[in-house]
């Protein structure tokens, strides 16, 4: 957005625009429509005639006004479960009194109100596709039709907007979405909003190169903090726990975060994270991973959601519409033979539905009310595409759809940031993002757990492997756990395998400073194309002579194992060492020695993948031994777990992910590195980089980054205190 944008809204304490007035009648008549249909079906509702009809819709507009004040104190008392009770009970409410008191209407049950208010959703929703407006345009219509007051007043202070203030920065995660996907959509029209910005040359779209782990807890550790070292896997063993940690656990996350973040996050500084995994030390935390325990955020910032008519209904009709749909696709992919694939049934079809229409929803009306707050600068990932991409397949026509409607979600926010009370740039950037492939367990016929067992000569070794299809879980979890927290405890929610999983291995944990003989003797975990292997017992991790001397040829099997492309393991004598099925590869040799003996195991995954396994090797809580899958010629990968569309290792399109941005926001030389012939940032560290320093160029930051602080009192010899650059504009002041 810019000041001179047309659709930008112009000063003035009252205008009212056409598309006020357009956004007000559609909303009338749906409404209409959707009373009159409900009031026809239903038993123990009538109407004597149209007009009264019309009139309740009007009413129940009016009343959502009206009501709107109580509910607020009462969302800031009650937080967000507050504000979904009093919301609920405000539309049944509204719609009871409607019903009741106005000429020409009877209503003889009681609960026939309820149900009117489904059906009428349901109507609406239906009528509003047949219209073409975007579902995310219902979900904030009342947001969008009041932030063009909002832009001439404060968001909460009530003073006027001052003319200096910055522009802000809304920056959109979309999950798992690699950029050869993303030019497919856009050549295949379903990414109209991104393809016009581009075509009109204010956007920019390039690559980043995502390290292994190409995780969205490594990548958002990043992203968000800079801090992607803090993170080797999506699951791994933690020797000083004595158990294992998963990163979309909210308990976990939690701990998680305590360790990567300095306080000088992306976020800092008064910004919003949305639906993220870590907060960026954000000022405002809504639906974050790691902070459920403290709830999902202000309840105030979900009321429209939860109290506008029929709103919440529609979200809940079209979740169950969405489960339909997942149940139809799965289908058709069986009965057509489409290979590789993977089950689409029991637990995924709900958790498709709640993650991708109604949390998606809730999400996006969030964003929309800290825009119209104006908060300094926005994250909000949205999973859309990763979750459907991983059970579908990453170019599958199901997953390429998905993305048709987080184009529109863009559109949707776009259109709010342009009301909003200062100019917002958009960034639009993806995690990583996904390869194709059979999983390993349909290669060999076994999981990864069992090779392992077999290869330490004896099937009766105790082993721990993390649950291989609980990511779909987090988002629910994340929303469960926060609904719950003030209840105070550990309020945790974890359902799915892992929760199973984490109550089982908590019983049988050994008591702190006991002799680990409870441990077991090995963990395996995987991470897309990624597994671990640890050896709990050790202690420490072990290198390769101890390893053969505990185990001889296991190291060997793994690598000779069909599926199996590489294994990564330390030597006492050599440092890091790539072991395949037909060659070795020394990955931290000297100039003396030949870094490779045989055929290169590195060289099919590119020529970045040396430097992420020599990184990754040495991370913390790193496996014993780190494998990756085999990678075909055409990037298809085998993940270690019950996915046909994977991310975690490298190979195929997995690590080259999306970075969208404003032309006239340009990327750093420094910060760029050569990866095959292309420039590029390599690691979320560098992206975060960028965006921290694109912030600061807009006059969002008070105080630079630990790293940032540190770079600058190197550069002028001396030391900086308290982490503030001499130079850098304060929040809320004009950059120069």
């Amino acid at each position: 957005m810019s000041p001179d944008d047309p659709h930008r809204p112009q000063p003035g304490w009252w205008s009212v625009t056409l598309s006020d007035v357009g956004d007000a009648l559609l909303g009338l008549v749906t409404t209409a429509l959707g009373l009159g249909i409900a009031i026809a079906v239903v038993d123990g509702v009538s109407a004597s005639n149209p007009g009264s009809v019309l009139l309740a819709a009007l009413a129940v507009a009016v009343g959502d006004l009206v009501l709107r004040p109580p509910l607020r104190l009462l969302a800031r008392v009650g937080g967000a479960m507050g504000a979904l009770l009093a919301g609920l009970a405000a539309q049944v409410l509204v719609a009871w009194l409607a019903l009741t008191l106005l000429p020409g209407l009877q209503v003889t049950n009681p609960w026939a109100v309820v149900q009117v208010l489904v059906i009428a959703a349901v109507v609406m929703a239906v009528g509003r596709w047949v219209w073409g407006a975007s579902d995310s345009d219902y979900v904030v219509g009342d947001v969008l039709r009041r932030a063009r007051a909002h832009a001439r007043r404060a968001g909460e202070g009530g003073g006027a907007v001052p003319d200096h203030r910055p522009p802000g920065l809304l920056v959109v995660q979309l999950d798992g979405v690699a950029a050869p996907v993303l030019a497919q959509a856009v050549d295949a029209g379903l990414a109209p909003t991104m393809a016009r910005w581009v075509a009109d040359g204010t956007h920019t779209v390039r690559e980043w190169w995502a390290q292994a782990p190409s995780t969205t807890p490594a990548s958002q550790a990043g992203l968000l903090h800079g801090a992607a070292d803090e993170i080797c896997s999506f699951r791994w063993w933690d020797r000083e726990l004595g158990r294992l940690v998963v990163t979309n656990h909210p308990e976990d996350a939690a701990l998680v975060e305590r360790r990567l973040s300095d306080g000088r996050g992306l976020l800092a500084d008064g910004g919003a994270a949305v639906a993220t995994m870590f907060s960026g030390d954000a000022e405002r935390q809504h639906l974050v991973m790691s902070q459920a325990r403290r709830g999902i955020g202000p309840g105030t910032s979900y009321l429209r959601f939860f109290a506008s008519p029929f709103v919440l209904a529609r979200a809940v009709t079209l979740t169950v519409g969405e489960m339909v749909k997942e149940l139809y696709q799965g289908r058709r992919q069986r009965v057509r033979g489409v290979r590789p694939r993977v089950a689409r049934r029991g637990w995924y079809v709900v958790l498709r539905g709640v993650t991708n229409v109604l949390l998606r929803d809730l999400a996006t009306s969030v964003v929309a009310e800290q825009l119209v707050r104006g908060a300094p600068v926005v994250f909000v990932d949205l999973v859309d595409y990763d979750e459907i991409a991983h059970h579908a397949g990453p170019t599958r026509p199901e997953s390429m759809r998905a993305l048709e409607g987080l184009d529109r979600v863009l559109d949707t926010l776009v259109r709010v940031a342009a009301a909003a009370p200062r100019d917002y740039r958009v960034v639009v950037l993806s995690d990583h993002g996904q390869s194709l492939g059979a999983t390993f367990e349909q290669v060999t016929g076994r999981p990864l757990v069992d090779v392992v067992r077999e290869h330490m000569a004896g099937p009766g070794v105790d082993a721990v492997q993390a649950g291989t299809d609980d990511e779909e879980w987090g988002p629910l979890n994340a929303f469960l756990s926060s609904t719950a927290a003030r209840r105070g405890g550990d309020t945790s929610r974890v359902l799915g395998p892992q929760g199973r999983d984490r109550r089982e291995h908590r019983a049988e944990a050994p008591e702190p400073g006991s002799d680990g003989a409870a441990l077991p003797d090995v963990a395996v975990t995987g991470s897309g194309n990624l597994g671990m292997v640890w050896f709990p017992r050790a202690g420490r991790r072990l290198v390769l002579e101890e390893v053969e001397e505990r185990w001889p040829g296991l190291v060997r099997g793994l690598a000779g194992t069909r599926g199996v492309g590489l294994v990564v393991v330390d030597t006492a004598a050599r440092g890091l060492v790539a072991v395949g099925p037909g060659g070795v590869a020394w990955l931290e040799a000297d100039g003396d020695r030949p870094a490779v003996d045989g055929v290169d195991p590195v060289a099919r995954y590119g020529g970045q993948a040396a430097d992420d396994l020599r990184r990754l090797g040495r991370l913390g809580h790193v496996g014993d031994l780190v494998l990756l899958s085999d990678v075909t010629a055409d990037g298809h990968v085998h993940a270690f777990e019950g996915q046909v569309g994977s991310h975690g290792g490298l190979g195929g399109a997995q690590n080259r992910a999306v970075l969208l941005h404003p032309a006239d926001l340009a990327l750093d030389d420094d910060l760029l590195a050569d990866v095959d012939g292309r420039r590029m940032p390599v690691g979320a560290d560098r992206v975060h980089e960028q965006l921290v320093r694109w912030a600061t160029r807009l006059g969002l930051r008070s105080t630079a980054t630990r790293r940032e602080a540190a770079d600058a009192a190197d550069a002028a010899g001396e030391p900086v205190a308290d982490g503030t650059v001499a130079g850098e504009p304060a929040a809320g002041e004009p950059a120069t």
